[in-house]
C-alpha cells in the first residue's frame, strides 16, 4: 500500500450482493471513483469488496478483501486514518480507536418489519455503530428524524443529511422490448420487491378504473405479498396487470422509457430513488406522501391523498396531462439530475477532508 498518504477505507463490503440497492450504490461508488483523479487527493482510497473485484479501479486505490474472519479478528484489517461504512449493518468495523469512523444510515425498515427479538437486535447492532462513530450521515431529513426517535446518538457526535446518489440512464438509449410485454397499450410502471411495505395492492385495485391501460410491477416477487395480490388478480379476473419478478437494466431502462406515468405508493422509504430514476426520464410521478417520498418528490411529484382505488384513480386522471407537458417535464428532469453521483460523491470527499 502507498505509505505517503493518509487513508480512507470505503467498506464497499455489500457488493457479495451486487444486485441488492446497496450493491448498486457500491457499484456506483466504483465508477465514480474510476472517473476522478485520486492523485490529486490529499488521502490514498481504499476499498473494502470482495476479492473478485479487485482490480476494479486499477491501481488508483488500494485493496482489502471482504473476509468472513475479519468480523471476528478486526485487528488483522490494516490501519486507516478513516472508515467510511457506507450502510448501517455492515458486519465490519474499524479495530483501532484512532480510526474516525464515518458511519451512512439509510433507513430503519427493520422498525416497520421486525417485532420482538429480532428487532431488538437490529436496534443493538445500530447503536453499537453510532456508539462508535465520530460522524454519521443520514440519506435524507427523514432518516435524519428517524434516528432521533430510534436510537441516541452522543452529544459529540455530527450528524449530516447527504442524499442518495443516482445512476442516470440515456434517455435516449435503444433497448429492446421486454418479452412480457405482449400488448401494445399505455401502461403504468412501478418497481421494488413486493413486500407489504411497498403497498402495490393499493395500484392493483386502482387498474379496475383503467381497463385500457396495463400495469407492470417490476422486482423480487416470491413473498407472501406477492401470493396476496396474485390471489386478488385471480378472484376478481384482473388482466391488466403483470408483476414480472426481477428484470434486467434492460427491460428496466424500457419500461421506465415507455410508461405513461410512474406509480409508487410505497409506505416506508428512506429516499425513494425509483421516483428519482422515473423523473430523469421525464415520467410523470405519482406517488405516496410517507416517510421521505414527501421530502425527496417535492414539487415535482404528485402524491395520492387516499389509498382508496377511486380516489387514486381520479389522482391520475386529473393530474397526468398536465404533468405531461413540456415545462413540467423539462422541470423534473433538471430536478433529478441535482442527484447526481458527481455531486454525492464530492459531498463524501470533502467530508473525508475533514474528518483527517
Amino acid at each position: 500500500m502507498n505509505t505517503h498518504k493518509k487513508k480512507v477505507l470505503i467498506d464497499l463490503s455489500v457488493l457479495k450482493h451486487p444486485f441488492c440497492g446497496l450493491g448498486q450504490i457500491a457499484l456506483n461508488y466504483l465508477n465514480v471513483i474510476n472517473h476522478i483523479n485520486t492523485d490529486a487527493l490529499p488521502f490514498r482510497i481504499v476499498l473494502l469488496l470482495p476479492k473478485k473485484y479487485f482490480g476494479c479501479c486499477g491501481n488508483k486505490v488500494d485493496y482489502v478483501p471482504r473476509r468472513r474472519i475479519y468480523k471476528f479478528l478486526p485487528w488483522l484489517y490494516p490501519k486507516v486514518d478513516v472508515w467510511h461504512a457506507i450502510h448501517q449493518l455492515s458486519p465490519f468495523m474499524p479495530y483501532h480507536k484512532q480510526t474516525n469512523f464515518l458511519l451512512t444510515i439509510h433507513d430503519f425498515n427493520y422498525e416497520y418489519e421486525k417485532t420482538g427479538k429480532t428487532a431488538e437486535l437490529y436496534r443493538k447492532r445500530i447503536q453499537q455503530r453510532i456508539n462508535r462513530a465520530h460522524t454519521i450521515v443520514c440519506i435524507s431529513n427523514f432518516t435524519r428524524s428517524e434516528l432521533d426517535r430510534y436510537m441516541i446518538v452522543p452529544n459529540d457526535t455530527p450528524v449530516k443529511v447527504i442524499y442518495d446518489g443516482v445512476e442516470f440512464p440515456d434517455m435516449h438509449t435503444q433497448v429492446p422490448k421486454p418479452d412480457f410485454v405482449k400488448r401494445e397499450k399505455p401502461f403504468f410502471f412501478s418497481i421494488g420487491e413486493v413486500k407489504e411495505k411497498k403497498n402495490f395492492l393499493s395500484i392493483v385495485r386502482m387498474m379496475q378504473f383503467f381497463p385500457d391501460h396495463h400495469l407492470y410491477i417490476a422486482g423480487k416477487a416470491d413473498t407472501d405479498y406477492a401470493d396476496t395480490i396474485r390471489d386478488y388478480i385471480r378472484r376478481n379476473s384482473i388482466d391488466n396487470v403483470t408483476l414480472t419478478g426481477i428484470v434486467s437494466n434492460n427491460d428496466r431502462l424500457w419500461l421506465y422509457q415507455h410508461c405513461k406515468a410512474f406509480l409508487f405508493p410505497s409506505l416506508f422509504e428512506g429516499f425513494g430513488l425509483p421516483i428519482i430514476e422515473a423523473m430523469a426520464l421525464g415520467k410523470p410521478v405519482f406517488c405516496s406522501s410517507k416517510t421521505s417520498l414527501a421530502e425527496i418528490g417535492g414539487e415535482h411529484a404528485c402524491f395520492f391523498n387516499s389509498f382508496q382505488p377511486e380516489q387514486m384513480a381520479l389522482c391520475v386522471k386529473n393530474n397526468i396531462h398536465s404533468l405531461s407537458q413540456t415545462l413540467p417535464t423539462q422541470q423534473r428532469i433538471q430536478y433529478a439530475h441535482t442527484f447526481n453521483y458527481d455531486k454525492h460523491f464530492s459531498q463524501y470527499l470533502d467530508l473525508y477532508k475533514h474528518c483527517l
